[in-house]
């Protein structure tokens, strides 16, 4: 079987991920792999896609092998995928897999995002592998890949085809116009806002949101066009940002971003959906902020989001928005689409941004930021010796003031409590006063309260 590795890590050859490729080469010597390193070759690519178009046609198989880069694939390969699209090649019937390394960190939405292409290109899918880094130094790991790697080939054999439906409306998107934008609102909220945008020529729908906004809220803005910033790459996966603060690129993007966006009091990002997501140059723009290493250097601050395109069809594109914020320690205001009374939805982000930055209101964090973080800072703890500028940033800001769970207290409290709850005969005389106890530091809690 001809199996062709779409190669998607900007480290080329020296990928983690492509080392259970590897593995793999070496337990199932009996096929023919060929490796496709979408990163190092994007410009060629860009230019000629022929080479490309020549191992897709041979290839029976076709694997997407990716770190995960905030929440999806790295944005190179996000535009090898815009640039296959736009090629004209057919895949349809082909079969196309996925393998992902990561710490599992938002590795459902990155999957979920491949899965939705390969429906685009009408291929056959079949459910990727999502590996820890270092799954492959285990041998459960191993096995892990290699049971995984056994199921593809019987998959293969037997014509299984795990392709998910789309979403109910996909395809019949009709974005619902802005009208004429009002006159200027009184500039009563002192409080900035930047609009950071990816938009041309061709996306006048989402012009005219951007419009309507700057003009209803009743603040000051500022618009930053990322479509008009020249990217040198997109990110490495180098570290050299984790470990001294600075990135490798000296395009001016550090200097773009902390001078000219994070200063604002809050941002909004306004993009087009493209490819179930923020587009290649908005992804471009996500991954690049890693020079910021896993510092949430905006937290606190208010975010919202201008969108073109059918997000109601993009279930997995909404929970990244979501999970973004919440990550981030940003406060989600108003995701605005225009799939309905676009004019109402743009007006409600406007004046729920207003009400937030004039009252300070943060949302409390929900699974996707405790989580996340929870993941973060483990890794952060793990690899502090090289992760110097995020070590010292997660002990300021008090990320490790749980960790490791040092609620001796309470811990033994508990062991006191299952002792009770283990026996038959206190248990059934302390019957419903267990509960009560619980409540306890509630109700003393409560006597404390005043009416306002």
């Amino acid at each position: 079987m001809n199996i062709l590795i779409l190669n998607g890590s900007p480290a080329g050859d020296d990928s983690i991920t492509l080392q259970t490729v590897r593995y793999w080469q070496k337990r199932f010597p009996g096929h023919e792999w060929t490796q496709l390193n979408v990163a190092p070759k994007l410009k060629a690519l860009e230019r000629d896609f022929g080479e490309a178009r020549e191992m897709l046609a041979r290839a029976e198989l076709v694997l997407f092998s990716y770190p995960v880069y905030t929440f999806l694939a790295p944005a190179q390969l996000h535009r090898f995928i815009s640039l296959l699209k736009d090629s004209g090649a057919d895949l349809r019937g082909k079969y196309a897999t996925q393998l992902s390394t990561s710490k599992h960190f938002y590795d459902v939405t990155a999957h979920d995002y491949i899965r939705l292409c390969c429906a685009d290109l009408g291929m056959k899918y079949l459910r990727g592998l999502s590996a820890d880094m270092e799954d492959l130094l285990t041998e459960k790991g191993r096995q892990e890949a290699e049971a995984f790697f056994r199921r593809i080939l019987w998959a293969l054999e037997q014509g299984v085809d795990e392709t998910l439906p789309r979403p109910a409306g996909a395809g019949t998107f009709a974005p619902v116009p802005a009208s004429l934008p009002p006159a200027e609102a009184a500039r009563t909220n002192p409080k900035e806002v930047v609009v950071v945008a990816d938009m041309g020529p061709e996306d006048a729908s989402l012009a005219a949101m951007v419009d309507r906004f700057r003009r209803v809220f009743p603040g000051p803005s500022r618009l930053v066009n990322i479509r008009e910033f020249a990217f040198a790459g997109g990110c490495l996966g180098c570290f050299r940002c984790a470990a001294t603060g600075e990135c490798f690129y000296k395009d001016g993007f550090g200097r773009l971003l902390r001078e000219e966006i994070q200063r604002a009091d809050a941002t909004v990002y306004a993009f087009s959906i493209r490819d179930h997501s923020m587009g290649w140059r908005f992804k471009y723009y996500d991954d690049r902020q890693f020079c910021n290493g896993h510092r949430t250097v905006t937290m606190g601050k208010s975010v919202g989001y201008l969108v073109d395109g059918p997000l109601s069809a993009e279930p997995g594109l909404r929970m990244l928005l979501e999970a973004r914020a919440q990550v981030g320690g940003n406060h989600l205001s108003w995701i605005a689409g225009n799939e309905r009374d676009t004019d109402g939805e743009i007006d409600r982000l406007a004046a729920e941004l207003d009400y937030d930055l004039r009252t300070g209101y943060r949302e409390s964090a929900n699974f996707y930021g405790v989580g996340g973080m929870k993941i973060f800072r483990d890794l952060i703890f793990t690899m502090q010796g090289l992760m110097r500028e995020d070590h010292r940033f997660y002990k300021k800001h008090g990320f490790y003031k749980d960790f490791p769970q040092r609620h001796r207290g309470k811990i033994a409290a508990m062991y006191l409590v299952g002792g009770m709850m283990n026996n038959p005969g206190l248990s059934k005389k302390l019957g419903s006063k267990m509960t009560r106890g619980m409540l306890m530091p509630y109700e003393k809690a409560l006597k404390k309260v005043t009416p306002e």
